[in-house]
């Protein structure tokens, strides 16, 4: 599966923003999908989950009542709606798919920038 991620910019503290994760090249609702971030000197670090099955979700605890992530199946499109950002949250994002434990497809990300 190729996934391409869009949606992110420049924003102040407290705006909200959308990042989208496109999917192409295999049946989308195969995959349990998850966002990720990196931010400059950091590792990478989960933020978001949401399953194939019944579309349930998980949430690292830095985001957790302020972000929401999506899935349109039929669009074959993972949303993660950010609100309330913080200058904390300026990363590169990447979404990702996996088919059992590990995520072993990557978007390209998209960066994040939340000014103070």
């Amino acid at each position: 599966v190729q996934l391409q991620a869009s949606g992110g910019g420049l924003v102040q503290a407290g705006d909200s923003l959308r990042l989208s994760c496109a999917a192409s090249g295999r049946t989308f609702s195969i995959y349990d999908m998850g966002w990720f971030r990196q931010a400059p000197g950091k590792e990478r670090e989960f933020v978001a989950r949401i399953t194939r099955s019944d579309g349930s979700t998980n949430y690292a605890d830095s985001v957790k009542g302020r972000f929401t992530i999506s899935r349109d199946n039929a669009k074959t499109t993972v949303y993660l709606q950010m609100n309330s950002l913080k200058p904390e949250d300026t990363a590169v994002y990447y979404c990702a798919a996996r088919e059992t434990t590990r995520y072993n497809f990557w978007g390209q990300g998209t960066l994040v920038t939340v000014s103070s």
